[in-house]
């Protein structure tokens, strides 16, 4: 089978290779999906430098999401059987191959009417928007969001998803025009940070009060900005650090204003749990209603994987990037 390899965490493009590796075989508990769709993520680009939190060993399958067919079934598998539709997170990557082995516990079923395409494109960044709303926080109605990187895959979940909540939904993007998507599908207000001061938009819009939950994946200055509008007993949710990682000064930010501080990454979810169901059948089921949209902004083959890399490091994406595998 083919599948693309990081050969080692450097960066550099010839680590970035398509190989000819062997065909997988399912253990028990395991299932061999014949994948149709790898979705890239900004986690990918982080494996390929070295700076994912959650290190892997090298040489590294890439790739942690991917929707596909299941081909093989291992010992004791009961919940699929070949021929199945399925998209999945794959915590120990592999997915951008033609074959990829992954735990039966983590694969989720895809409707008949879902395209491949869109399976592949929601599931890491649909779930975590929906687990950083509604499982390590909780969002009702008439609560005010401002969300970091608004016009990226996750942001772009979020933007909707909390809209669905009842929540007002405010952003910031890092590149121009990013905003234009997230204004389109709900959000109130959306900062270009280098020439509109966020804090200010925030203020404005609560009245001087400050909102009520921050959502981040930037760290570094833009979180420590962040503590300056958000209100007394907020909450901030941190599931990146895309520009630093938090400042040493997060105690005194947190207890000037007796804030609440989470950090989550995806994988720590037990896929097996309540959480992990309940969180996938509802994002399905509203996207299959036409309540959340899935931003495919472009499509890859093997032979131009590097340029896939290159556009989602570049930050100027507004949606997701698939790897198109089979057919």
């Amino acid at each position: 089978m083919r599948a693309v390899v990081i050969k080692a965490p450097d960066g550099r493009r010839e680590s970035l290779v398509v190989e000819e590796l062997p065909d997988p075989r399912p253990g028990p508990g395991e299932v061999v999906v014949s994948v149709a769709y790898g979705g890239c993520n900004f986690a990918d680009t982080m494996m390929r430098t070295g700076a994912y939190p959650h290190p892997k060993g090298y040489p590294l399958g890439a790739g942690i999401e991917m929707s596909g067919t299941v081909y093989a079934i291992g010992d004791g598998v009961t919940s699929v059987k070949p021929g199945d539709r399925v998209a999945a997170f794959c915590e120990n990557a592999g997915a951008f191959a033609e074959l990829c082995v992954i735990e039966e516990k983590r694969l989720v079923p895809i409707p008949d009417q879902m395209g491949f395409d869109i399976a592949a494109a929601f599931f890491v960044q649909g779930l975590t928007a929906w687990h950083l709303l509604h499982t390590v926080s909780t969002t009702t109605p008439g609560q005010v969001l401002l969300v970091h990187a608004i016009g990226g895959g996750v942001g772009l979940y979020l933007t909707q998803l909390g809209v669905a909540a009842g929540a007002s939904v405010l952003g910031t993007v890092g590149t121009p025009g990013k905003q234009k998507r997230a204004l389109a599908w709900g959000a109130a207000d959306v900062a270009l940070r280098s020439e509109r001061d966020f804090c200010g938009m925030a203020l404005a819009f609560t009245e001087g009060r400050g909102v009520d939950k921050v959502i981040d994946s930037t760290g570094g200055d833009i979180l420590d900005r962040s503590f300056d509008c958000i209100r007394t007993l907020g909450h901030v949710v941190s599931y990146g650090e895309a520009e630093a990682r938090p400042k040493a000064n997060l105690w005194e930010r947190l207890v000037r204003k007796s804030l609440t501080f989470t950090r989550l990454h995806i994988g720590h979810i037990d896929c097996s749990s309540t959480h992990w169901a309940q969180g996938a059948h509802k994002v399905i089921e509203m996207i299959g209603a036409g309540a959340v949209r899935v931003p495919i902004e472009g499509i890859h083959d093997f032979d131009d994987v590097h340029d896939m890399y290159t556009r989602l490091e570049s930050r100027t994406v507004a949606g997701k990037l698939l790897l198109r595998i089979g057919s």
